[in-house]
């Protein structure tokens, strides 16, 4: 065989060798991705199709809001420097120039505050800057500052007081893409993702600039990952699971399917409302509104340059760049932020130096509370237990419209602790207190204090309490009588002598006096003023206990056998109880349900239900009645039981009052009431132990701490119906009588009229020289005796 014969073969064996291999090659390449596109294609549609349960249907467990009531702002209501700037402070506002939402100026009475617009019970509100004026106490003027009117009203955007969460206990408050500040959505893609308008889910040539950026400055500065492929990360795959390949894998899947499924806009407003920016406990905060909050206590449209570049900077980590425990961290991410925003003309070079120089402004604590109130906050489930149980409420996205005054709560939380603080004595047991607020206009719980560690759950001594009520029962005994103005009148003569009573079971009931004394003949408003117990059984008995047991079940549907020991008081009922029943005298005799929740809206703002209805006006006989017994009250105030009130500089209030003190000083109780509010507190132990206190050295001194902070209207009560009378004895007479007093009396049934006899004249006669040696005049001659007091109505007592 020739060599180039075998050449040729060898060649020909050659190549038909590599042409083997290559069919091998292309054999297994082909084999390769047909396994691979029989794998991909499939898990590639499982993918598709849990993007499209998933991420179509994405609904987070949106956290239920608890808010206070919006503070309305009119003439001549009650209002200070102090007050109204707990009120904006509470509701997330800020000193500024009042033309910017959330901000305010003051220049002495003169305030200027831009509100924000929010939805309440009755509607939505509007934003808009009004300018207030206060003078004296009180709001002399308020006006609309951008139409330059005057204003009847103007409401305020209420505080959230506390937030109900679902089982994931993740804090977020949703936002359409519209809502975020244009340079948080600029900044954000400057620095995590610059080509994110045009990339379709993975970016490569960002992965590249992101490693040259971290080469050059020797860390980790800029992320490779898209905010697609992050949305996906956090959305779809979850926040802090181990990085593998796989999940990297699922992560570029998910970010490929998700930019092909939907537009831009959406994955933007999707992600800014999913970010995971902080934790506070076991409370995850997601998305920029609620980081917002959380971070500096400012609505996301209030936050400045500075703050949106530590949002963005934070994005990264939010617990290694935490700005309160890593504040070095923070403030070099945010000035890198700040550096990208400059770089790529979002800011021109006087914001970015100024942003640099600014403090993180950062809150020294979080924003959000779950419950900074927990007195309140137990009422308000309460309240609505019979319409949302608890499992369908928290994490429903519901906001909770309640009747709490962020400046309300805190005088009474401060005048909670600051009394138990001061009465701390090692010869006393340890005190617990509990307080009631309301609003006598409406009904509205404005406050509840539930401890002496009012920020601490536990038990609710408001609402659960039950602890006799004493003397603080007695004025609804003088209401039946008073509703009887043919028998009984404030004139009436009451006799305060020892009184027995027999008792069905063959005992007998002799209550006596706390000062251990009788009075004799005293009027009616003497008798409760000065909280006698025998003139009190006297009236109770012939009123009926079983009328009064019925006064209590109508008025606050309190339950109390009726025997004689309740005209007295013997009665277990809670410090809200009591308020409900005062509730009718502080209203003018309106039966006024208290109320803590005034509404419920929806996720979209829509009211579900409202139950700050309108009471039923008071009916005739019930106001005069109630006017009476607040006259009566009043004279407790002013020269009863609890005149140290006017000692302590609320004489201005006129308030009408009650101490009650149980047996041997173990419960101490004040229910008083102004022209604007009611408030009962109780002072006691919990062990039922003796605390040498009595109404007017315990309740009453948690009262009067919270009402010398608290502006209130002073209390006026209305002559309708009442004719006022000169009385001496039992009948009318002249205003300058010798001995005479002022009542009022039911309108027609007043006494009769007696002119005021003059006392006889007296001559000054002419003297004489028998004067001196004691002729002329009788010294046996009596004096005139005094006006007699009239015995009172005989009284049956079984």
């Amino acid at each position: 065989m020739a060599r180039s014969d075998y050449e040729t073969d060898d060649n020909r064996n050659s190549e038909g060798t590599a042409g083997h291999w290559r069919r091998r090659l292309v054999t297994w390449v082909l084999a390769a991705i047909g396994l691979g596109l029989g794998f991909l294609i499939p898990y590639s549609l499982y993918l598709n199709h849990e993007v499209g349960e998933r991420f179509d249907q994405l609904r987070w467990q949106l956290p239920t809001r608890v808010y206070g009531r919006p503070l309305e702002l009119a003439p001549g209501l009650a209002l200070d420097k102090r007050t109204l700037t707990t009120e904006l402070a509470a509701a997330g506002y800020h000193p500024g120039d009042g033309v910017r939402p959330g901000t305010y100026s003051n220049d002495g009475g003169r305030w200027l505050i831009s509100s924000r617009g929010f939805n309440d019970v009755d509607g939505r509100v509007a934003p808009r800057r009004i300018a207030v004026t206060l003078s004296g106490g009180k709001v002399a003027s308020v006006r609309d500052a951008g139409a330059d009117r005057k204003l009847k009203v103007a409401r305020l955007d209420p505080a959230r007081i506390a937030t109900l969460y679902g089982q994931k206990q993740e804090e977020r408050r949703l936002v359409q893409l519209e809502e975020v500040p244009e340079l948080l959505v600029t900044g954000l893609q400057a620095v995590e993702d610059r080509d994110f308008a045009h990339h379709h889910g993975l970016d490569l040539s960002g992965i590249l600039r992101a490693a040259w950026v971290n080469l050059k400055a020797g860390e980790a500065r800029q992320g490779a990952s898209t905010l697609t492929q992050q949305l996906a990360r956090s959305g779809l795959l979850g926040i802090g699971a181990e990085q593998t390949w796989t999940r990297k894998f699922n992560e570029a899947i998910y970010a490929l399917l998700i930019e092909a499924r939907y537009d831009k806009q959406t994955i933007l407003e999707t992600y800014f409302n999913q970010v995971y920016l902080g934790q506070r406990g076991a409370q995850a905060i997601h998305g920029v509104a609620a980081a917002s909050e959380f971070w500096f206590g400012r609505d996301l449209a209030d936050i400045s340059t500075e703050q949106i570049a530590l949002l963005i900077g934070i994005v990264r980590g939010p617990s290694y760049y935490d700005p309160r425990r890593h504040p070095e961290r923070a403030t070099e991410r945010r000035n890198f932020v700040l550096g990208e925003m400059h770089e790529t003309g979002l800011i021109d070079d006087a914001e970015y130096q100024r942003a640099l120089k600014a403090p993180l402004g950062v809150t020294e604590q979080p924003g959000h509370s779950a419950n900074r109130f927990p007195a309140y906050v137990d009422l308000i489930r309460r309240q609505l237990a019979t319409d949302y149980p608890a499992d369908a409420l928290a994490g429903a996205g519901l906001s909770v419209m309640s009747g709490m005054s962020p400046s309300a709560q805190a005088y009474a939380e401060g005048a909670v602790t600051s009394t138990l603080e001061s009465l701390a004595s090692k010869n006393r047991p340890d005190l617990q207190a509990g307080l009631v607020l309301t609003d006598v206009h409406n009904g509205d719980v404005l406050a509840v204090v539930g401890s002496g560690s009012p920020s601490r759950p536990g038990f609710n001594r408001a609402i659960d309490a039950l602890r006799p009520v004493g003397s603080l029962l007695k004025p609804f005994v003088y209401l039946l009588a008073l509703a009887q103005p043919d028998r009984w009148s404030l004139a009436s003569w009451v006799d305060d002598s020892p009184v027995t009573v027999a008792l069905g079971n063959g005992k007998q009931w002799s209550p006596g006096n706390s000062d251990g004394r009788s009075h004799g003949t005293v009027r009616l408003i003497d008798a409760l003023a000065r909280s006698y117990n025998q003139a009190t059984v006297r009236v109770g008995m012939q009123v009926d206990a079983r009328r009064i047991a019925d006064l209590i079940r109508t008025l606050a549907g309190i339950e109390a056998e009726p025997n004689p020991a309740l005209i007295l008081g013997s009665v277990d009922q809670s410090p809200y109880a009591m308020a409900q029943l005062y509730q009718f005298l502080a209203s003018g005799g309106e039966i006024q349900p208290l109320h803590a929740v005034r509404g419920v809206l929806d996720a979209n703002g829509r009211a579900l239900n409202r139950y700050d209805t309108e009471p039923a006006p008071a009916q005739e006989g019930d106001a005069i009645a109630a006017r009476l017994i607040t006259l009566a009250l009043q004279h407790t105030v002013s020269s009863g039981t609890a005149r140290q009130l006017v000692a302590d500089g609320l004489g201005r209030l006129n308030a009408a009052g009650k101490t009650g003190t149980s047996n041997d000083s173990r419960d101490s109780w004040f229910a008083g009431y102004t022209g604007d509010h009611l408030a009962v507190a109780w002072v006691g132990n919990d062990q039922n132990e003796p605390t040498g206190l009595y109404g007017s050295t315990g309740g009453m001194r948690v009262w009067s701490n919270m009402f010398k902070r608290l502006p209130s209207a002073p209390l006026e009560v209305s002559d309708k119906g009442l004719d006022w009378q000169w009385v001496v004895g039992s009948h009318a007479t002249d205003a300058g009588c010798a001995g005479a007093r002022r009542f009022a009396f039911v309108a027609g049934f007043a006494p009769a009229f007696q002119p005021c006899q003059p006392p006889e004249p007296v001559y000054e006669e002419r003297r004489s020289w028998r004067d001196w040696f004691g002729f002329g005049r009788d010294d046996d001659e009596p004096e005139p005796a005094p006006e007699p007091t009239p015995a009172p109505q005989p009284v049956e007592v079984p």
